[in-house]
């Protein structure tokens, strides 16, 4: 069920069974803006379908916050431009080529293309493979891009994370929300989950800049700016590199 965070913010909330993430909503008044585009088009169906019953309408605009399948695969299903920054684009692209045959996924196992949980979650997600079609984005920016909805701007920005090199986050100040993504998440395609130091010490230091009461974390119920921070602060005895 969508949740309606303020008068300009809503969101769907994560489901762990099949590793959807968050799923967000900014209501201008002449833009609507999606944040991340979902696993598949069963999960772009599901949030279109309650935005609809909240009487939103539909997004003129999707941004993504990274590159990883549970934020990217929907893009696909959905009738708006998508707007990606340049690091997430090259591995859209990359992805683009890839091939769903039980061979193909057990060689991008071996190869640490990919990992075993996204394996896992892609199959249960996707009862036929075939209907993957990984979509690069319309709309590319290097490092920021500021956006007016009407009387309501935004500001999608690439931070470092741990998590992946094309974290970005999506930053509304009138409304005190950041939505972002998985970035404050450990990186899980090197061996054991890890998080690098400096990564982790330049991400704290920008969140902690930043004017926000709420943070939308992709797998998570929101957070206030306090726990944020105190979770990136606990993350410090994690760290290896």
């Amino acid at each position: 069920m969508l949740k309606k965070l303020s008068e300009r913010i809503y969101y769907l909330p994560h489901n762990q069974e099949t590793d959807r993430p968050i799923l967000g909503y900014i209501k201008g008044e002449k833009y609507c803006l999606m944040v991340d585009a979902g696993n598949s088009r069963k999960h772009v169906e599901l949030f279109m379908s309650e935005i609809s019953k909240e009487g939103l309408k539909y997004p003129d605009f999707v941004a993504i916050t990274h590159s990883h399948w549970d934020h990217t695969y929907g893009m696909d299903a959905i009738d708006a431009p998508s707007i990606a920054c340049t690091y997430t684009n090259e591995h859209l692209k990359a992805m683009s080529s890839w091939e769903w045959s039980d061979d193909a996924m057990k060689a991008r196992l071996k190869s640490g293309e990919d990992i075993e949980f996204c394996d896992t979650m892609i199959r249960r997600e996707y009862e036929d493979r075939t209907k993957i079609t990984v979509k690069t984005a319309d709309i590319v920016f290097e490092e920021n891009l500021h956006m007016d909805l009407g009387n309501v701007r935004c500001s999608i920005m690439r931070l470092e994370s741990s998590h992946a090199d094309d974290c970005c986050v999506v930053y509304v100040p009138s409304e005190k929300t950041v939505f972002i993504g998985d970035i404050i998440s450990e990186d899980f395609h090197h061996g054991e989950p890890v998080y690098y130091r400096d990564k982790l010490k330049s991400l704290t230091e920008n969140l902690r800049k930043m004017d926000f009461h709420t943070a939308l974390f992709g797998h998570m119920e929101p957070l206030s700016k306090e726990e944020l921070i105190g979770w990136l602060g606990e993350t410090e005895i994690e760290v290896v590199e």
